[in-house]
């Protein structure tokens, strides 16, 4: 098992390398100069011609590379080319917010996934059931951003329970307006992907509870609640954990546009900032950043497999 985490952290590595890499040169294969962008009104060819070698951007493409990756190594993301923050203070602030969008439509997924797959294995075929597909074909269907405008016009517009813009920090708002801010975009996100999941957990109990094992665990005489999660839904979990975990970076995915929807600045809205202006070092920084967290929620998911299933062994 070690030496397949440590095989895995090799290969992570190398994954994180090749998107930073490709990012870097599709960045500067899109069309457009951001030092025109910059400076706007102002643009002269002898300030253009300043400014471009005071952000080494005179340089060669292959130089510039080699200069980004030094820095990489060095911890340091370099500075936005279109203002005077640092990448790292940028993304420092974004990805809190960003992450606890994710976590918390994650947890809201999960909460209504799980149950609600089990409930419709359980009463397959009965009213229940189609209930069930009925929501899971209705959050599928439904944009992310449609459903975070619809619940602003009930929750905050009409009914005025909860905030429709913004963020509130922890250490300076408290725990219950963090939570107030969050729970409109972390339900719009998390409702399609609770669809996603049910699918999966209803379609792996209803396989788990005919096999053979769920019929000698019932003739042994165990009671039929630990027939069920304790067999039946425990070895249905492995492609629910292998999906959860692709949605990983599909909830960081939908945060671009939920961010944009409820005024919150995390990662997603930086990101896009950034690309409209081509700010070179943020669109690497972010999405480096991005990379990261997938492919390593990605190693996670694979050392979830053997405490699901002991059966399975990396060798």
């Amino acid at each position: 098992m070690t030496q397949y985490i440590i095989r895995r952290l090799i290969h992570s590595v190398i994954i994180v390398w090749g998107c930073a890499t490709l990012v870097f040169f599709l960045m500067r294969a899109i069309p457009g100069d951001p030092i025109i962008q910059m400076l706007g009104p102002e643009y002269t060819p002898e300030a253009a011609d300043a400014l471009r070698r005071k952000l080494g951007l005179d340089e060669h493409v292959l130089i510039q590379y080699v200069q980004w990756m030094g820095d990489i190594l060095r911890a340091d993301l370099g500075s936005s080319i279109t203002g005077a923050e640092s990448v790292q203070s940028a993304i420092l602030s974004g990805l809190p917010k960003t992450m606890s969008i994710a976590a918390l439509s994650f947890v809201i997924a999960t909460t209504i996934a799980v149950p609600a797959g089990v409930l419709a294995a359980l009463k397959r075929n009965s009213f229940a059931d189609f209930a069930v597909s009925l929501f899971a074909f209705l959050g599928v269907s439904m944009p992310s951003f449609w459903f975070g405008i619809i619940l602003i016009l009930v929750f905050a517009v009409n009914l005025g329970w909860l905030p429709s813009l913004g963020y509130a920090s922890i250490s300076e708002d408290g725990v219950l307006e963090w939570f107030k801010h969050l729970i409109l975009p972390s339900m719009a996100i998390g409702a399609g992907y609770a669809a996603i999941l049910m699918r999966f957990v209803r379609a792996g109990l209803l396989e788990a509870m005919g096999s053979d094992y769920i019929r000698t665990a019932r003739a042994k005489g165990l009671a039929e609640k630990r027939v069920i999660v304790g067999h039946g839904l425990r070895n249905s979990l492995i492609p629910v954990v292998t999906v959860a975990g692709i949605q990983v970076a599909l909830l960081l995915s939908g945060t671009v546009v939920i961010e944009t929807v409820f005024a919150i600045r995390g990662i997603g809205r930086l990101l896009v900032g950034a690309i409209f202006d081509k700010d070179y070092p943020m669109v690497q920084g972010a999405i480096l950043v991005v990379a990261v967290i997938f492919v390593f929620a990605n190693l996670l998911v694979d050392i979830l497999y053997t405490l699901i299933d002991p059966r399975i062994k990396y060798d």
